[in-house]
């Protein structure tokens, strides 16, 4: 089933694309007034719930709340810092074969997962031992 997306929404996911990284609303509404393409960041938040509806994008939330959109091409994972925020992207995943169950024993489409786990990286260990 073909979707029909409105030009916002069509350039939003053009640009979640061309970045090939999560990045928040606010940085969408940038990004798009410096690409000459500006959008009301009313419409943007819009678009964006459209798209996450439709299992387009996803989105991430941060440790600090802040929401982070990215295409769906890929589930990734995340090991983040509550400390210092740092984001570390793991590569294997560990739960696809539990996706695949999941939608076989329930006739669910997954769309995407994440998989977060949240402490405190090697940096800020160091630092809480040695504060100097």
């Amino acid at each position: 089933m073909k979707v029909k997306r409105t030009r916002s929404q069509e350039r939003i996911l053009n640009l979640l694309k061309s970045l090939q990284k999560a990045i928040s609303a606010q940085d969408i509404y940038v990004e798009m007034r410096q690409r000459d393409q500006a959008l009301g960041l009313a419409t943007v938040y819009r678009a964006l719930e459209a798209l996450k509806l439709e299992g387009a994008i996803a989105v991430r939330t941060l440790s600090n709340g802040e929401s982070v959109y990215s295409c769906t091409q890929q589930d990734r994972h995340h090991l983040t810092c509550l400390h210092c925020g740092e984001s570390i992207a793991i590569d294997k995943c560990p739960v696809h074969d539990l996706e695949v169950e999941l939608e076989n024993s329930h006739q669910f489409k997954v769309f995407y997962h994440t998989l977060e786990f949240f402490g405190m990286c090697d940096r800020c260990q160091l630092d809480e031992v040695d504060p100097a």
